[in-house]
């Protein structure tokens, strides 16, 4: 009697190999040296008997423990003969039938149950201030729904579904391969098992038509560019009286004149002349609810924020919380003077002296320390 090879070995794989290495191992050599794909030679259908082998040890954890610890000896004491008895076969043969004849060897055996229906995407463009503070819309949405005339049956009122001659009603034919057999949808009535005769008309025997719907939304405060909201049961219709699926929204936000959000913040950049900052002054700042006046101290700089408490936008986690508005001070410098306004600032600079700019001469008398020393 020859001797077995070891298991591992003719899987290829090490023996601290986990389940899924060991099911992808078996699944190539599966496929490599299937009969079906090697007509006639008994070198492979010899290899393809030895991984199935394999496969349908190591798979079983009860069995790999009494093969790690005993070998070939323990599986003949203690677990019987290694045979097609489990092991996860039913996934992995599906998935080589699939390889081998297309589509999913599973598929339909949902016959008659409720299944779910599809959900769907559509993208919503909103302003900034609809952003912020939220909005309600209708939107017109096309999607699937249950035919009315034949209630999702997709026979022609008054008639109704026959068997299916080829499956007779199981929804599922038989396929072989090799050494065994799997189960596949049936190809005439695609594993539904019943067979429509007199199609409704109105669906065509899909049992379900295409509409358009105005569905009604709400879009909450603080809603940000990009995000995505869910309306749950605004999909498409669900089969035999399965639920609808949802309906996701795409948020755009388009941009502001002013404003640029920050998180709940905004930020607002407001110029102001060199006189205004110099002798301070109050200018009128936009805010998402008008306009309010800010008061800016004399000797303001360019890049200066303040702050408008509770004047951003509201927290979309907790309505409770509103974000601030920044305001950030840009000093214009003054171009296209005449001659008499640069004389006049001319002598500004001179009766001035370091008063007039302490940081810009705090920052030449620093530079000068730096390259003479």
């Amino acid at each position: 009697m020859p001797t077995k090879k070891d298991y591992y070995e003719v899987l290829g794989v090490s023996r601290s190999a986990s389940p899924d290495e060991i099911k992808k191992a078996y699944r190539k050599c599966a496929l490599a040296h299937h009969p079906d794909r090697n007509d006639g030679d008994k070198r492979s259908e010899e290899k393809f008997k030895e991984a199935t082998e394999a496969y349908q040890v190591l798979a079983d954890p009860q069995k790999r423990k009494l093969y790690d610890q005993y070998g070939h000896s323990g599986l003949d004491l203690g677990a019987g003969g290694a045979g097609f008895s489990g092991g996860g076969f039913s996934d992995i043969f599906e998935g080589i039938f699939e390889d081998f004849f297309g589509g999913q060897a599973s598929g339909g055996r949902g016959r008659g149950r409720a299944q779910r229906g599809g959900d769907l995407k559509h993208e919503v463009d909103i302003s900034f201030e609809e952003a912020a503070f939220g909005l309600e819309k209708d939107l017109l949405i096309e999607r699937e729904e249950t035919c009315s005339p034949c209630k999702g049956e997709g026979a022609k009122p008054g008639t109704s579904k026959s068997v299916c001659q080829v499956c007779r009603g199981s929804g599922q034919v038989m396929a072989s391969s090799g050494f065994f057999s799997i189960s596949r949808p049936c190809h005439k009535c695609q594993g539904q098992g019943s067979w429509i005769d007199h199609p409704c008309s109105a669906c065509r025997g899909a049992g379900r038509v295409e509409v358009e719907r105005k569905i009604h939304v709400k879009i909450p405060a603080g809603i940000d560019n990009g995000l995505r909201l869910r309306v749950t049961g605004e999909g498409e219709a669900g089969f035999n009286g399965g639920p609808r699926g949802d309906l996701y929204l795409d948020i755009t936000v388009h941009p502001h004149e002013f404003f640029k959000r920050q998180g709940d913040n905004i930020l607002c950049e407001v110029p102001v002349s060199f006189v205004q900052a110099t002798l301070g002054a109050e200018v009128p700042i936009p805010t998402l609810l008008g306009t309010t006046t800010l008061k800016i101290p004399a000797g303001t700089q360019s890049g200066k924020v303040f702050r408008l408490k509770g004047k951003g936008i509201v927290s979309l986690s907790n309505v409770h919380e509103i974000g601030d508005e920044e305001v950030r001070i840009l000093v214009e410098t003054p171009t296209h003077l005449s001659e008499k306004q640069k004389e006049l600032l001319k002598e500004f600079a001179g009766l001035g002296g370091e008063k007039v700019s302490p940081m810009a001469n705090s920052f030449v008398d620093r530079m000068k320390k730096l390259f003479t020393s």
